[in-house]
């Protein structure tokens, strides 16, 4: 996940230069005879990669908008405390120095997506970003045993 501005400059250069090395990969490809299908097979996992990136930066420059997806029974929560604080403009040390922790706490916690996070570390971090996430609750009949 991309966490800060840097880190996307750094991405779209990415995915510049990956765009160079593709075509020169499938141009290699089709010189050394393969069949369509054979450079579409090898092509496959560098282009899945590739994909995997631009969905990163398309990811980033959504939440920088403020456009959130829904958060399913917590699922993604961590994505999207770190979502919010990039897109209220905050840098992850001003984000320790409102916790009272470190910046480092804060990059390692960010960097594991907050994997595993408490409700009341949660509650403190949305506090910190002055953000309050509303929720809604659906009934599935055949979820229940």
């Amino acid at each position: 996940m991309i966490r800060n501005d840097r880190e996307y400059n750094e991405m779209l250069k990415r995915l510049e230069s990956d765009k160079k090395f593709i075509q020169l990969q499938r141009d290699s490809l089709i010189e050394m005879g393969l069949t369509d299908e054979q450079v579409e097979r090898a092509m496959a996992p560098v282009l899945s990669f590739n994909e995997q990136l631009k969905e990163e930066v398309e990811y980033y420059e959504k939440i920088k908008r403020g456009e959130f997806e829904a958060i399913k029974n917590l699922e993604g929560l961590g994505r999207t405390l770190i979502g919010i604080r990039i897109s209220l403009g905050i840098s992850q040390k001003e984000l320790a120095q409102k916790l009272s922790v470190s910046e480092g706490q804060i990059s390692k916690d960010e960097r594991n997506e907050y994997h595993g996070i408490t409700l009341e570390k949660a509650q403190r971090v949305l506090d910190a970003l002055g953000v309050t996430l509303t929720t809604k609750v659906e009934y599935i009949p055949e979820k229940i045993a």
